[in-house]
């Protein structure tokens, strides 16, 4: 199919907006970047978005708009988008803003910014949240600071106009001040706001139309709204129906986002990779046929062949796309060719990274994102012969790159199949995602000519008399075998075995997680998808302290959902036949688990670096990289491989 023919690239007018194609790009690039801050900072989110746009995405709502919260003196807003004066009264906003929609419109596309005032930061209309994970008591809004509110977001949307930007859209969802007002189950108010759904609308049509006023007729205004809240007391599909036809009937706003999601809820509003493409855009179409307003639809698109079929099944009118744009930054001219497109596997580490970790932002998949004001890679003056020892997440990356740059490229793997443990975590059901990134791997190498052989292992005599002119170790990790009195036993098996199907376990089983990220709880959701009777002891004090709030959700409400307990703040110390002993972290009070058939460890991997040892001296050039160093998370492993490939 042309791009012609496809659905996906047929122009569509949204309000003002005569967009080329069917694909917007909702704000995600601040993390790359902060565009009111340092000029390094600007420069890198402008470049991100100006990648995208130049592809031919026709519309970036690229800009978190803040705005102002009107605190008292003194008062510290915390939390995830938590801000006190608000992006709209900076003395650089027009300036940035206007060098945003500049960029934009040079590539062709439209820009815009989304109106965001987080909602329990502090302000909400009943001091209530739409989450069960924060008990921090927000504070009831006053009418007065309600009024204050109204004329601010009007303010707001006056200087995205007069910055040169297309539109603003409300951030009504994902617990936005907004949404709280909307939700029977934040919205317990007695006034004019609240009560039944014409005095929960009150507050966001009062916004609507003041924006209205002080933007007038020619310039695009929508609402991001959650379809369904999902959430117990919130609101159903049916009043999400309701609260859309009381805006389009209202007369001020040019379209509706249709989006799923809670705060750190199951499904979160930015949804892992355990849920299906494209999930939720069946009850988009609902909205579509409901309105005649255009509809944008937003939630795990990943692939373009899920963005054509959301526009051709008539689901939406308009396609958001944010995680794949990480992934690719030539996503919409690649998917209008038919060029292969980088997958996203939506490990949500993109945001992890920053919002858990205070790190650089990082995606899995593609370690040039965030990159693109700095020089790409140059091609190497003296290609020179280089080994990579080991095909997992660090390895492929660093062949395909050193590849790229003109180096002769080498890669061996012990293994009969490319991935180490990324292969071994594919095996889980809500990992298939990771085997399209590998296979893109494989596709790659083939492509630029790597010669890689599979089932070789690099032993070091060898290497050593192989004429490499450097060698780069990427041989990952072995399983952690902890030292706990009795692990020696038959019955305790590593879970990677598990996975892999090489070890069996019982009914009843005992997972001892000692590793931060998502090990444990992968491999305690395949027992589940087994049939297993499961317990996971942590001896953190929280599960999983490194994966964040976007995605836990997802995890657990998959082991509660067969059964499976999770405890924190134990210790093994000791294991026999049915009798299993541990200890709390901090009170040393000890509890024994009886009757539990196997014990399947998920501690991590311990650093497999006897090769790099065995070469140092041996070698022109030596390099270790990835799990071989310290064993952490893909995004790691591909971050480090990038380095690498830009210094040799």
């Amino acid at each position: 199919m042309s791009d012609r023919d496809s659905p996906l690239f047929r122009p569509i007018r949204v309000g003002t907006m005569e967009l080329r194609n069917r694909i917007m790009l909702p704000p995600h690039g601040r993390l790359t970047g902060d565009p009111f801050g340092g000029d390094k900072q600007a420069a890198a989110h402008l470049a991100y978005w100006r990648r995208r746009a130049e592809s031919g995405a026709a519309w970036i709502c690229g800009l978190n708009g803040f705005i102002a919260n009107p605190v008292i003196p003194g008062f510290e807003p915390t939390g995830l988008g938590a801000t006190v004066r608000g992006v709209f009264r900076l003395p650089n906003f027009r300036e940035r803003a206007a060098r945003f929609a500049d960029a934009m419109h040079a590539a062709g596309a439209y820009a815009s910014v989304q109106l965001i005032m987080q909602g329990g930061m502090p302000q909400s209309p009943s001091g209530l949240l739409a989450n069960h994970t924060n008990n921090q008591v927000p504070h009831e809004l006053t009418t007065d600071e309600i009024a204050w509110l109204v004329k601010e977001y009007a303010f707001s949307a006056g200087e995205a106009r007069a910055a040169g930007l297309d539109g603003v859209e409300l951030h009504a969802n994902h617990e936005d001040l907004l949404q709280l007002f909307l939700s029977p189950a934040t919205n317990h108010r007695q006034d004019e706001y609240g009560g039944d759904h014409d005095r929960r609308m009150r507050l966001l049509l009062d916004v609507v139309r003041r924006i209205r006023r002080e933007v007038g007729p020619d310039f695009t205004v929508g609402v991001r709204l959650n379809m369904d809240e999902f959430f117990d007391g919130g609101y159903d599909l049916a009043e999400g129906l309701a609260i859309a036809t009381s805006l389009q009937a209202d007369g001020s706003i040019d379209y509706l986002h249709c989006v799923v999601g809670n705060n750190w809820g199951a499904p979160s509003y930015i949804q892992p990779h355990h849920y299906a493409v494209a999930q939720w855009s069946e009850l988009a179409r609902r909205y579509r046929e409901a309105l005649d307003l255009p509809v944008v639809y937003t939630g795990r698109v990943s692939t373009a062949e899920a963005a054509t079929r959301v526009i051709a099944e008539g689901h939406a009118d308009v396609v958001g796309l944010a995680r794949a744009m990480f992934a690719d930054g030539d996503f919409v001219a690649k998917a209008r060719s038919g060029a292969e497109i980088r997958p996203c596997i939506g490990t949500n580490d993109c945001l992890h990274r920053v919002t858990v970790e205070g790190m650089r932002f990082g995606c899995s998949v593609n370690p040039r994102t965030g990159r693109e004001s700095e020089p790409e890679p140059s091609r190497a003056e003296v290609p020179r012969r280089v080994l990579v020892a080991g095909a997992g997440p660090a390895g492929l990356e660093l062949a395909a790159l050193l590849a790229e740059r003109g180096h002769r490229v080498s890669l061996w793997e012990r293994e009969h199949e490319v991935g180490g443990q990324m292969r071994v975590a594919a095996l889980a059901a809500e990992n298939r995602a990771y085997t399209d990134f590998l296979s893109f791997q494989e596709r790659r190498l083939a492509e630029l000519g790597v010669d890689v052989e599979l089932g070789r292992e690099a032993v070091a005599d060898v290497v050593a008399g192989a004429g490499f002119d450097v060698v780069a170790v990427a041989t990952g990790a072995r399983a952690r075998r902890p030292p706990i009195p009795g692990v020696e036993h038959p019955f305790v098996v590593e879970g990677r075995e598990v996975m892999l199907g090489r070890a069996l376990v019982g009914r009843k089983v005992l997972v001892i997680a000692m590793e931060d990220h998502m090990q444990p709880l992968t491999i305690a959701g395949h027992l589940t998808d087994l049939g297993r009777d499961v317990t996971v002891l942590y001896q953190t004090p929280a599960i999983a302290p490194l994966v964040g709030r976007y995605s836990i959700g997802a995890s657990l409400a998959k082991l509660s959902a067969a059964g499976a307990r999770v405890e924190v703040m134990e210790r093994v110390v000791g294991i026999e036949p049915g009798h299993v002993v541990s200890r709390n972290v901090y009170s040393g009070a000890e509890r024994a688990h009886l009757g539990y058939d196997s014990v399947v460890l998920a501690c991590g991997g311990e650093a497999e670096s006897a090769l790099h040892t065995a070469l140092r001296g041996r070698v022109p050039e030596l390099h270790i990289l990835g799990d071989a160093y310290a064993p952490r998370r893909i995004s790691f492993a591909t971050r480090q491989a990038y380095e690498l490939a830009r210094r040799l």
